[in-house]
């Protein structure tokens, strides 16, 4: 096993092992900064069962936590389907099949890979350059409302963390407000500049991916942005479950305002293969929730349960339709 990473390592390009290595420091700095912290605090299990004895009714946030799993990606297929109208009318229950083997595939292979050919390889249609590019455009549009909804949270962290509202943290703000802005300008003049894009001729061979993105109406746009919305509140609802279920019950906008800076992190952070963002959502937590002594333990299992609940749930799900996808391929 060890030996095939090893070849594989090699005979990547080298700009392709300079990314490789740059996320394995990454991961390596969220193991090393959780160990840190489990360090100071000891995890001890006997500190979970204490905080899940002392819930009520906890089998009444386990329910809603998993009753909104389906949901979630409910609204993440509507986004889909809205998206692929440009590309090959599909209906509901097809692109749910189609994202739950993104779901999967995504496990395995690296970045937007796997997700990306989970939702192509589901699809009847020969195009699948354009529905390469409505699925980048799915996961830009899933980007941009956390990075939204990421902004207003760090704004109102920074008034309730006064050791964070430093010169830093102030110019992070503007460089979040100031994407956010760049976001609305890139919706409004979207095909002009594809336009533009077109007539450089370093860009032409990537033409056939993004010129779907112009396509697009505004209502379209609006109506995607919608249900990216409110996959975005479902699946920040589902945190404040998994929360609540382990007993943390801090004030609702600091529980609020956290789960916007711990969605914004894994957001921004390199995806790892084979571990589907295991750890990131770990790290960013401990960090964003260490100024209200929650104990590291609990927090831990809460973000476990979530990834459980929200991620290899669908995973499990999703591979039926990664099979049939090889079964189809053969």
């Amino acid at each position: 096993m060890q030996s095939n990473v090893f070849s594989y390592v090699l005979s990547l390009k080298p700009s392709k092992k300079i990314g490789f290595w740059v996320k394995i420091a990454v991961f390596a700095g969220l193991l090393t900064y959780i160990g840190h912290v489990l360090q100071q605090q000891r995890f001890d299990w006997s500190s979970v069962q204490r905080q899940l004895q002392a819930v009520q009714y906890p089998e009444r946030w386990a329910a809603a936590l998993i009753v909104l799993t389906p949901v979630n990606w409910g609204f993440e297929a509507v986004k889909w389907q809205i998206l692929l109208r440009r590309v090959e009318l599909t209906n509901f229950w097809d692109a749910y099949r189609g994202v739950l083997a993104g779901v999967s595939l995504g496990f395995a292979l690296p970045a937007q890979l796997g997700d990306t050919s989970g939702r192509v390889l589901s699809l009847r249609t020969n195009e699948r350059a354009r529905a390469i590019g409505a699925s980048l455009v799915s996961g830009g549009m899933q980007f941009y409302v956390a990075l939204v909804f990421g902004s207003l949270a760090w704004a109102h962290h920074l008034t309730i963390v006064s050791s964070r509202a430093n010169t830093a943290g102030r110019w992070l703000l503007v460089l979040l407000v100031g994407l956010s802005g760049l976001g609305v300008v890139f919706g409004l003049t979207r095909r002009p500049l594809l336009q533009w894009l077109e007539g450089r001729t370093i860009m032409r061979r990537f033409v056939t991916y993004w010129n779907v993105a112009s396509q697009y109406s505004d209502r379209e746009i609006v109506l995607a942005l919608g249900a990216a919305t409110l996959r975005y509140l479902v699946f920040s609802t589902q945190f404040y479950l998994a929360i609540r279920l382990l007993g943390i019950d801090l004030p609702t906008a600091v529980s609020v305002s956290g789960i916007g800076l711990v969605f914004l992190a894994k957001t921004l952070t390199p995806a790892f293969n084979l571990l589907s963002d295991l750890g990131v959502r770990e790290a960013a937590s401990l960090w964003v929730f260490a100024p209200f002594g929650v104990p590291a333990p609990v927090l831990l299992s809460a973000t476990l349960t979530l990834w459980v609940a929200n991620v290899l749930m669908p995973i499990l799900v999703g591979l039926i339709w990664v099979w049939k996808l090889k079964l189809t391929a053969e």
